[in-house]
């Protein structure tokens, strides 16, 4: 089993494991991260549920009054993002002991990959160091391509082992039958497209050929769906510190919006705020984007790239977003805002 694998780490119901961990009074009971951490508060949304309260059938992004109906037994608490970074950069800090190279993806989730002789005792001894050093249980995916071991973390959260792999051998067999939206990096507008053409299985993908996606998707989009439905993926682990790309704020209402002036002002003062954390990070923005969600869960962004460059002006940033607001019609109820600044990489 020598050679070059790739290993995805992916910690478990992380911002509630770490509230678990900040209270050993809580372990066995069903927590719950999200908003204030207030079950009555309107239209707030569950960040993280834990393994207990989705037993219940609460998830991530459901209504929090909606998840106190299905589980009133469990804590509700509000997100301590601080708190949940300190933790990922303990986690970070244990792999990057391991002869190996880290790729860090997020808060919860990293590649780990190298000439490895046996992943699978590689994987037992990273979620054993998480355990020991942090507390915090995690999944692995093995495999021999990001893609591979990005899935394969999905079945492991299933496995009593916590550890599962995809290979170029098992990957039709496992995935062969499975509906394309089971891919990585295949959403919903995607699926809709592909079954369009008829192609509702990852093997009718990884059957299709260029012409055959041609109608709905570019040649640059047709063949890498073809290549991750075949089990293909990429195979480079880059090292370098994780940088943030973007930064979002966002707010859902108590009350719909109907006003223009009301959004334009919520635009602005989410411009304004996401501008002073943007000057705090020392980052420089170069586009803003602009989501709007309405009374009736249609959702739409836009977005448009600084004319003038990099800035990290705040009145240039909200007069960016406020630009980019008057390409929606705004004509109903708005239940929620959100701006988003892409940052300059090389910062």
């Amino acid at each position: 089993m020598t050679g070059v694998w790739l290993l995805h780490v992916d910690l478990d119901q992380f911002f509630a494991s770490v509230e678990v961990l900040r209270r050993p009074e809580l372990r066995g009971r069903p927590v719950i991260v999200g908003g204030a951490g207030d079950p009555a508060q309107a239209r707030a949304v569950v960040a993280t549920a834990s393994r207990e309260a989705r037993e219940f059938g609460v998830h991530s992004g459901m209504p929090i009054r909606m998840a106190a109906r299905k589980c009133p037994d469990a804590v509700f608490l509000p997100m301590d993002m601080p708190a949940y970074q300190r933790a990922s950069a303990r986690v970070m800090e244990t792999l990057r002991a391991f002869p190996v190279r880290l790729e860090v993806w997020g808060l919860d989730e990293a590649f780990v990959g190298g000439d490895i002789d046996d992943p699978q005792r590689l994987a037992a001894d990273l979620k054993a160091a998480v355990l020991d050093e942090v507390g915090l249980t995690c999944a692995i995916g093995i495999g021999r391509n990001k893609n591979q071991a990005k899935i394969a973390a999905r079945f492991a959260k299933k496995d009593p082992s916590g550890i599962a792999t995809l290979t170029g051998e098992t990957w039709m067999p496992v995935m062969g039958g499975r509906p394309v939206g089971e891919l990585w990096g295949v959403g919903p507008k995607t699926v809709k497209k592909l079954e369009e053409l008829g192609i509702e299985t990852v093997a009718d993908l990884a059957a299709a050929g260029l012409e055959t996606l041609a109608p709905r998707f570019t040649p640059r989009a047709a063949t890498w769906l073809v290549v991750i439905a075949r089990g293909g993926g990429d195979t480079e682990v880059v090292t370098e510190p994780w940088v943030a790309r973007s930064r979002s704020k966002e707010v859902t209402f108590d009350r719909d919006l109907t006003e223009r002036t009301e959004i334009e002002e919520q635009v602005t003062a989410l411009a304004r705020a996401l501008g002073a954390e943007v000057v705090a990070a020392g980052r420089r923005v170069i586009r803003v984007g602009v989501k709007v969600r309405t009374a009736s869960f249609f959702t739409q962004t836009r977005e448009a790239k600084l004319r003038d460059g990099p800035t990290t002006d705040p009145d240039v940033i909200a007069h960016a977003a406020l630009t980019v607001l008057t390409k929606f019609e705004l004509d109903r109820p708005v239940r929620l805002l959100g701006v988003r600044a892409d940052l300059l990489v090389n910062d």
